[in-house]
């Protein structure tokens, strides 16, 4: 079987980015609750990682030696 390959078109921080933005805005239209605080600690998660994404692709960030 082989394995489908596909080319991103946007940067991965990018689209951390965009899903951030559009899980927050899911959350502020839901009442508090338990539903809520996931989508807000998705959001929050998918800033983390989309911050790191971004150091990690620095170019001031060097390869150990």
């Amino acid at each position: 079987m082989k394995r489908r390959r596909f080319n991103q078109t946007t940067p991965s921080d990018e689209h951390l980015e965009e899903q951030a933005m559009r899980l927050r805005k899911e959350a502020r239209g839901i009442p508090p609750g338990v539903e809520r605080e996931k989508l807000v600690r998705q959001a929050r998660k998918a800033e983390a990682a989309a911050r790191i994404q971004e150091w990690l692709s620095s170019p001031g960030l060097q390869p150990p030696k």
